[in-house]
């Protein structure tokens, strides 16, 4: 029997890259099973996405979906960077951006920050465990205050919270999941590849080796018992007919930019990811009760990409010859006049 394809005339298969070698039950691979699956259902070309990734347990991850797409694999918190130019030099592409807390928030924050703060169109996916697996066990900047690593040594610092650091700095698209929440993840993954703009995406992904027990909030059980959804979501892609059976004031209708739909099911909470104080207050609240606060955070419609304030073309910068790129003797006149 021949495997179903998509509109796109793929497989599944097709999205799929060599098997994991990370560690039996990484919420890691989740996310990869996750990415395959979004792809493949919103029938996305892999030769639309360009890969990107720096270094740790979760940069890994990128070669294990999309074998087909393009990537890059470069050094260490790096990776916003290089994601940026291709964006720039090809915004036809989309941009998916994985990484980790600690190539993200601690060698990476200045990336991160600036990332944001640009607007810079791509969808970047942190998978948070609080640890460097990798390396054996360290505490990342994500790790709660108080908790204890596999060795039984306790963090004495602060956490940073990236949707949070997200909302403050400028991101027009903020949302939080679970590895172990399959369909939430999907559908946030969904909405973040079709958002213009910079879609933050972290998911909590628990390290089976060094950060798994009972007593670590970045656990899976801890996870699992403090998850609180701010949303029943469910994605409408825009080639399909719009039908949806709802109340006035159940529920919050978010247009995307290329069209489709994200359409959330409110739950106990009046919340509206648009109002970026309440998202903060909230974010706050989940903090302070040490509650995990999963899905849509904060969305900001027609925020200014990277590539629109600094005014590029649509034409790709890779299709343009000598002649469009050599100015006239009276233009380059007038450029010269605008330095003195």
């Amino acid at each position: 029997m021949a495997e179903a394809t998509n509109r796109a005339g793929l497989t599944k298969k097709d999205y799929m890259g060599p098997p994991s070698t990370l560690c039996k039950g990484c919420g890691h691979d989740s996310i990869t099973a996750g990415i395959v699956q979004a792809c493949y259902e919103m029938n996305i070309n892999p030769h639309e996405i360009v890969k990107t990734s720096g270094i740790g347990c979760s940069s890994k991850s990128p070669t294990y979906f999309l074998s087909l797409s393009h990537g890059f694999n470069g050094v260490h918190g790096r990776a916003p960077s290089y994601s940026t130019g291709i964006k720039l030099a090809n915004q036809t592409l989309k941009i998916l951006l994985v990484s980790g807390d600690g190539d993200s928030v601690n060698i990476g924050i200045g990336q991160y920050i600036h990332t944001l703060r640009r607007n810079a169109d791509m969808l970047y996916i942190i998978e948070n465990n609080g640890t460097y697996g990798l390396t054996k066990g360290q505490f990342s900047a994500t790790a709660d205050q108080g908790s204890p690593n596999h060795y039984g040594e306790i963090n004495p610092f602060q956490p940073i919270d990236l949707p949070q650091m997200a909302v403050e700095l400028g991101a027009s698209f903020v949302a939080r999941s679970f590895s172990g929440d399959r369909k939430q993840m999907i559908t946030l993954i969904k909405a973040g590849l079709s958002h213009k703009g910079c879609a933050v995406l972290d998911i909590f992904s628990p390290c089976v080796t060094f950060m798994n027990h009972d007593t670590s909030p970045k656990s899976y059980a801890y996870v699992k018992e403090h998850d609180i959804p701010l949303q029943e979501l469910g994605f409408v892609p825009s080639f399909e007919e719009i039908t949806v059976d709802y109340k006035e004031g159940e529920a919050k209708e978010v247009t995307l930019h290329d069209g489709s739909r994200l359409i959330l099911k409110k739950l106990a909470e009046d919340y509206d990811p648009t109002d970026r104080s309440a998202a903060l207050a909230m974010l706050e609240k989940g903090i302070r009760e040490k509650n995990v606060m999963t899905g849509l955070i904060y969305y900001k419609k027609d925020a200014p990409t990277l590539g629109d304030t600094l005014k590029l073309p649509e034409t790709p910068l890779r299709d343009f010859n000598e002649r469009d790129l050599r100015p006239s003797c009276e233009d380059f006149q007038e450029f010269l006049t605008e330095l003195k």
